[in-house]
């Protein structure tokens, strides 16, 4: 497409602000729609796989849930077999050495499908496959000023810094964290933006490591979750070009330091040892990257009382989560679908109530990331019903920790957001928290057979270093 001219510069149906994930996958859903569409994006546009400044946590391993793997094929079809053949690592969670707060879960039973990429490569596939689309131009390095409206009162000027303004009758907002449209909202008169933010502490160091897929034998990948009663954890998975990316987590003071001593020094005090074996028993490639950026910050423009027309806000912009669970871009592409069944029948207002289903899809996440944050901070305040449930999700725990495969496959469905929390209430899950209470837990989940796989890895390695 190329951009019409204009009084004040150029035009467009529909300008998307910011190239990230809930970006390009808007921009794909407003380009199927029949609309020419300009993509702005302030970092400068790349033609290979690299970590941008817009996404400082782009070093750090990403987990694609479930839904959203199924949600991006259905916007992209053939996205999941780019991936792969890009050298994406498709794996099963069954096969996932997962430590949780009680135990091990169960290993070695087929779960969710994922393919383990770095989040450079998964951008930049989205990033060709959607810049392809017809309509539809990306401009990078476009620092976005402001919203204004046209002399004529419709429609929006979008003003850039050393740019020409683009005209436009829909403006979607996707630019991230730093989003500034509060403020813009405030110099249209449209008042304060409430916003809620829950803030853990956390922390991130993570540093690449060769080694081939299948370094750990059976054992896909290594997740040591962070608890209430031990903030550090961490993280180890397979991704392309023979590498495998290990990420330190830690909240507040438990934070993982950037230097390489202090970086193992902290995997050895960690609850198991899988990750400090790993690193042992693989090459490290390049520096620590760190990452402190984490909160959880919901703006709740569902609760304003007027919104302008031609105005949406997505992705991060709209509820931004502590990455750890690994759940924005599932919500990306979850309120990407939800836009594009709302561009089939569109009627005066349809933005303001596209927004409230926006924020919508992120109830469930939310009530995750925040829930399990609270538990970080000491401030956690449950109602009675909050209270009950918790308990009876860390009973569920309990039993998928001594071996029962559907408690575990329910957490899973949860936490890849493909099933509800309905599902916990199970008459055979609790059938069988009730037998437990009488006649006792059977014997806790195995640890996944970790040692051998590392035993051998590291005499792989001796005898071809």
């Amino acid at each position: 497409m190329n951009e019409a001219d204009s009084p004040t510069g150029t035009t467009a149906d529909a300008v998307v602000i910011g190239a990230g994930m809930a970006g390009l996958l808007a921009a794909a859903v407003l380009s199927g729609s029949g609309r020419t569409v300009t993509v702005l994006e302030r970092d400068t546009a790349t033609t290979v796989p690299a970590p941008r400044d817009g996404v400082p946590q782009g070093r750090q391993p990403h987990v694609l849930l479930h839904r959203g793997l199924c949600e991006i094929e259905e916007l992209l079809p053939g996205l999941r077999q780019q991936l792969i053949a890009a050298g994406g690592v498709p794996l099963d969670t069954g096969n996932l050495a997962w430590l949780g707060e009680r135990g091990w879960a169960p290993f070695g039973t087929p779960a969710f499908e994922l393919v383990s990429a770095t989040r450079p490569l998964v951008e930049h596939l989205v990033r060709e496959r959607v810049t392809a689309l017809p309509g539809v131009v990306l401009l990078g390095g476009a620092r976005v000023r402001g919203l204004n409206r046209p002399a004529s009162g419709t429609g929006w000027l979008v003003e850039r810094h050393g740019a020409p303004a683009v005209r436009t009758d829909l403006v979607v907002d996707a630019s991230g964290r730093g989003s500034r449209m509060p403020q813009w909202l405030a110099q249209q008169g449209l008042g304060e933006v409430p916003a809620t933010s829950v803030d853990a502490g956390f922390g991130y160091a993570g540093r690449a490591y060769a080694a081939p897929p299948g370094h750990l034998g059976r054992v896909a990948g290594v997740v040591l979750l962070p608890t209430a009663g031990c903030p550090a954890g961490g993280v180890a998975l397979p991704v392309e070009g023979g590498r495998w990316l290990v990420a330190a987590v830690g909240a507040a003071e438990h934070r993982p330091p950037r230097d390489p001593e202090g970086f193992d020094a902290f995997l050895a005090r960690l609850r198991d040892p899988a990750l400090a074996d790993f690193t042992a028993s693989a090459r490290p490639l390049g520096d620590i990257a760190v990452h402190r950026r984490t909160g959880n910050v919901r703006r709740h423009y569902d609760r304003m009382a007027s919104w302008p027309d031609g105005l949406l806000v997505t992705g991060d912009s709209l509820c931004a989560f502590n990455p750890v669970y690994g759940q924005g871009i599932t919500v990306a592409a979850t309120q990407a679908l939800l836009l594009r069944r709302a561009l089939s029948t569109t009627r005066p207002g349809w933005e303001h109530r596209l927004v409230r289903r926006l924020a919508r899809a992120a109830d469930l996440p939310w009530a995750i990331a925040t829930g399990e944050d609270l538990r970080h901070t000491g401030g956690e305040r449950r109602s009675g019903v909050d209270a009950l449930f918790g308990r009876w999700s860390g009973e569920v725990d309990r039993l998928a920790a001594h071996g029962n495969v559907r408690a575990q496959r329910t957490l899973d469905s949860i936490y890849h957001l493909v099933g509800s929390p309905a599902r916990l209430f199970d008459p055979a899950l609790i059938v069988s928290a009730v037998k437990a209470r009488l006649m006792g837990l059977p014997a806790p989940s195995p640890r996944p057979p970790l040692n051998s796989s590392l035993d051998r890895a590291g005499s792989l390695q001796e005898k071809t270093g």
